[in-house]
C-alpha cells in the first residue's frame, strides 16, 4: 500500500507542474497592461514602470514563470498587491469557509445520491424508483446559480426562513446555529446537481451488482433482503461509485464559485472573481493553484480508498 501511495503522490508532480504552466499563460495572455489596470486614474508612466518593475513584469515570460514557481516552492506566494498581504494568508482564509460550503454540499450528495441510487436499485421500475429517476432528472437539469436565485426568493424574501447571504449574520453571535442557517441554503444549491449524478451512477452500480451470482446464493440461503442490498450489494458496489465521487468533489469544488456569488459566501471563488477584477495576478495564480493542488489531492485520496476496496487496482 505504502508503494502504491508513492507512486500517486509521484504522478501528482508532473500534474501539478502543468496547471502552474497554463494557469501562469493565461494570466499572462490576458489582453492589456495589468499595471495600468492596478493603478487606475494613479497610471502615470513613472508609476505604471515602477509598478511592472516591483511585479517583475518587466523581465522575460520565461524568467517570470521560474521566479514565481521557485518562489511557490519555497512558500511563497506573493503579495496581493490589491490586498497588501500575503496571498497564501489570504487563500487560507478564504479556503476555509469554502471547505465548509463544499464539504457540506459534497456529504449530502454523497449521503442523498448513494442512498436514492440503492433504493432507487433495489426497487427496480417500480413506484419508487420512478419517482427518484423523475426527481434526479430534474434536479439534473436545474443549473445552480438559478436553483439558488429561486431559493433565495422563496425562502429568504417571502417565506423569511433562512438568510439572504454571507456566512455569519451582521449582528448576533456567530455560533453553530447561525452557520447552519446561512449554510441551509447553498449547500442544498451546490449538491443537487452532484445529487442527481451519483443517484443515477449508483444505481447502474447497484443493478449489475444485484445480477451476479453470489447475490443470489445469498438470497438462496435465505440472508435478510435488506442485508443482501445494503451490506453485501452495496459494498462491491462502491468500487464502481468512489471513482464518481471523486469527479463530483471536484464538481462541487469548481461549482462554488458561483454558488459563492450567488449567495456572498466569502469563499476562494468569491475572492477569484473579484481578483480577476482587479486584475490581481498574484491572488488569481496562486488561489487557482492551490484549488488545484486541493483537488489532485482528493483524488489521490479517493484512489487510495478504491484500491482498499480493490485490491486488485494496485497491480
Amino acid at each position: 500500500m505504502t508503494g502504491y501511495i508513492l507512486k500517486r503522490l509521484l504522478s501528482a508532480i508532473p500534474v501539478l507542474f502543468g496547471i502552474t504552466v497554463i494557469v501562469f499563460l493565461i494570466m499572462a495572455l490576458i489582453p492589456g497592461d495589468p499595471a495600468t489596470a492596478i493603478l487606475g486614474s494613479y497610471a502615470t508612466p513613472e508609476n505604471v514602470e515602477k509598478l511592472n518593475r516591483d511585479l517583475g513584469l518587466d523581465k522575460p515570460l520565461v524568467t517570470q514563470y521560474v521566479i514565481w514557481l521557485g518562489n511557490m516552492l519555497t512558500g511563497d506566494f506573493g503579495t496581493s498587491f490589491a490586498l497588501n498581504r500575503p496571498v497564501l494568508d489570504e487563500v487560507l482564509e478564504r479556503f476555509n469557509a469554502t471547505l465548509v460550503l463544499a464539504g457540506t454540499a459534497f456529504v449530502l450528495c454523497s449521503v442523498l445520491g448513494i442512498a436514492a441510487g440503492v433504493i432507487s436499485a433495489s426497487r427496480q421500475y417500480g413506484f419508487a424508483d420512478k419517482a427518484i429517476t423523475f426527481s434526479v432528472l430534474i434536479g439534473i437539469s436545474i443549473p445552480s446559480f438559478f436553483l439558488g436565485m429561486m431559493m433565495i426568493l422563496v425562502f429568504s424574501v417571502n417565506l423569511r426562513w433562512f438568510p439572504v447571504s454571507g456566512m455569519w449574520p451582521i449582528y448576533g453571535d456567530r455560533d453553530l446555529p447561525a452557520l447552519i442557517s446561512h449554510l441551509t441554503m447553498p449547500a442544498l444549491a451546490l449538491a443537487v446537481v452532484a445529487t442527481g449524478v451519483v443517484a443515477r451512477l449508483s444505481r447502474s452500480a447497484m443493478l449489475e451488482v444485484l445480477r451476479q451470482d453470489f447475490i443470489r446464493t445469498a438470497r438462496a440461503k435465505g440472508v435478510h433482503e435488506r442485508r443482501v442490498i445494503w451490506r453485501h450489494a452495496l459494498k462491491v458496489a462502491m468500487v464502481s461509485i468512489i471513482p464518481v465521487l471523486g469527479i463530483q468533489a471536484g464538481f462541487v469544488l469548481s461549482g462554488a464559485v458561483y454558488i459563492e456569488m450567488v449567495f456572498q459566501w466569502p469563499g476562494v471563488g468569491r475572492m477569484l472573481v473579484d481578483a480577476i477584477l482587479k486584475r490581481d495576478i498574484l491572488l488569481v495564480q496562486g488561489g487557482v493553484v492551490f484549488v488545484a493542488a486541493c483537488y489532485v489531492f482528493f483524488n489521490i485520496v479517493v484512489d487510495v480508498l478504491q484500491s482498499l476496496l480493490d485490491p486488485r487496482i494496485k497491480t
